[in-house]
């Protein structure tokens, strides 16, 4: 699954469950077939218009890398 960086942020201060992973980036992805939705981002930080795709769906939250990187 691969989409374009729609907004994003940065995350200080997290429900409990996420604490001990602050500060993390959270960002809306306008998805190649339409649809948008709001993901994790895992490795490098990300701006708007930047290429992104899924390289992970862990405890039903999907985290993106920028396009190329596929490694956690």
């Amino acid at each position: 699954m691969k989409g374009t960086i729609y907004t994003e942020t940065v995350v200080w201060m997290p429900p409990e469950q996420f604490l001990a992973e602050a500060p993390y980036q959270l960002v809306l992805i306008d998805l190649e077939d339409g649809k948008r939705i709001t993901a994790r981002m895992a490795g490098d930080r990300v701006v708007i218009g930047d290429t992104v795709e899924l390289v992970e769906t862990k405890d039903g939250v999907q985290y993106f890398r920028r396009g190329g990187q596929t490694s956690l």
